[in-house]
């Protein structure tokens, strides 16, 4: 082991913040090759260098999972690589996914004291390094085998929160059992993260690490149609469940003409396109129609993805926005990213109507210009529509990724479980305990902040809650 973290100086530094480097615009808009390409060494090393060492950091309270932050960029600076793994792993169980696709400009980083005269320490872009060298350098561990008389437990859902529930379950010493409806696991990470953002390699191995902790993965199993919540804890005997099945029903205008041929729902988009592989048809055989000139409505992450995409199958796309760029949900990072590659946005501009030609495929859309106005429940600036400002815009495919909620599938299958008015389930907010004892559960279906590391943190405090409540049961 490399240096002593009690004696080591502060590094402390106004240095200005090493930037991440990206492949160039004209180049990654023509691909699904991954955009970001990560620190060099000696990048990695600088930029670990110019963290404060905090004695009170608090950055740690910024992050859903609690990594130990400081102590991993402090290993890292000190070139202690192995310690460095070992600290993430701690708390995160998916580093090198949280490293490319978490928005740590709104919390860690955000949280980050060097952040207050300078930069701060980007912390997001280091935890992929030490994720990546993880991946270049280490074996994945040997597979575990949970003792054959421990607890079952169940995990529904394998995205970033069921995944993450499972592990930590497993390391509880429990016989986990992760249930995925669909043929690969991954959730929202496989099916709605484009490539270009998260390359499959990263994924596949961190789904195998969470494997060889000793995790069962189950795919095309639907629970609430293949098996009811009853019958695993009835007949197969799970003595808990954990749920984290996301938000997978897409949203519509309900305007008229969306349901001319040419518009889709930003879910089976990125479905088609990501889980599917549409973009490498006709080897994959799961084509994707997009035109000449697509339009995507909205302005949150997931029409990020969807522009990205449609821009890299040959169109030119539109982004049709209500509000302005500065009242973009989306991540700032993708919103430079799709415009640097030739999204054109168009703000304050409100669709009304789709129209469609002859043979009933979509050919424009009709909107009205906006206004904005005071601030609504969610503090930005209301649109308001402008009277007499119709215009088209011509398209011949069309996103909508206005918003999603809950599959209702699961909560419909059983009455036992409280839904509120927004589809999600009721349930604990410090234990995500639903109404049914021993059924717990977490992000999207539960809860709407929208975040792959929001969704890890309701699995390892809803894991956390599950274990103490087994031993209750003991």
């Amino acid at each position: 082991m490399r240096g002593n973290p009690k004696s080591s100086k502060r590094h402390g530094s106004g240095r200005p913040r090493n930037p991440l480097p990206r492949r160039p615009p004209a180049e990654r808009a023509r691909d699904f090759g991954e955009v970001a390409l990560g620190f060099a060494l000696d990048a990695a090393l600088a930029e670990a260098k110019r963290c404060l060492q905090c004695k009170r950091p608090s950055c740690v309270p910024g992050c859903p999972v609690g990594i130990d932050i400081p102590s991993f960029i402090l290993a890292l600076a000190e070139e202690r690589f192995e310690d460095a793994v070992k600290v993430l792993k701690d708390r995160n169980n998916l580093p090198g996914i949280c490293g490319r696709v978490c928005p740590q400009e709104s919390q860690c980083e955000a949280a980050c004291v060097l952040g207050r005269k300078h930069e701060p320490v980007a912390i997001g872009a280091l935890e992929r390094f030490v994720a990546d060298w993880e991946r270049d350098h280490l074996p994945l561990m040997p597979p575990k085998t949970p003792e054959p008389d421990a607890p079952k437990v169940a995990v529904v859902g394998s995205g970033p929160g069921g995944l993450t529930a499972a592990a930590d379950l497993a390391r509880y010493g429990y016989r986990v059992t992760l249930f995925e409806s669909l043929h690969a696991p991954g959730g929202v990470l496989r099916y709605g993260i484009p490539e270009f953002r998260l390359p499959r390699v990263i994924l596949d191995r961190e789904v195998e690490y969470i494997r060889r902790l000793g995790v069962d993965i189950q795919t095309d199993v639907l629970v609430g149609k293949t098996v009811t919540l009853d019958e695993l804890m009835n007949e197969e005997g799970y003595q808990a469940i954990f749920i984290a099945t996301g938000a997978g029903l897409p949203f519509f205008m309900h305007i008229p003409g969306e349901n001319l041929a040419g518009v889709y729902s930003a879910n089976e988009f990125l479905t088609r396109v990501n889980l599917m592989k549409a973009y490498q048809f006709p080897e994959y055989r799961t084509p994707v129609k997009v035109g000449k000139r697509t339009a995507v409505i909205g302005g949150g992450n997931t029409a990020m993805d969807s522009c990205r995409c449609a821009l890299r199958l040959g169109s030119e796309v539109t982004l049709l926005y209500r509000r302005t760029r500065a009242e973009m949900p989306a991540r700032a990072e993708e919103v430079g990213n799709a415009l640097a590659e030739g999204v054109v946005l168009q703000e304050l501009t409100v669709p009304v109507r789709m129209v469609g030609g002859e043979s009933g495929h979509v050919t424009a859309l009709e909107c009205q210009r906006a206004e904005l106005g005071e601030p609504d429940a969610s503090g930005r600036r209301r649109p308001v529509i402008v009277p007499g400002s119709e215009f088209q815009v011509p398209a011949d495919t069309v996103v909508v990724a206005v918003s999603q909620s809950p599959n209702p599938l699961l909560p419909q299958s059983e009455p036992r479980l409280e839904v509120k008015k927004d589809g999600r389930l009721v349930v604990n907010p410090d234990t995500g305990e639903t109404t049914i004892a021993g059924v717990f559960a977490g992000g999207d279906i539960a809860n709407d902040a929208g975040t792959v590391i929001a969704a890890m943190g309701d699995g390892k405090r809803a894991a956390k809650a599950m274990h103490e409540h087994l031993r209750r049961q003991s």
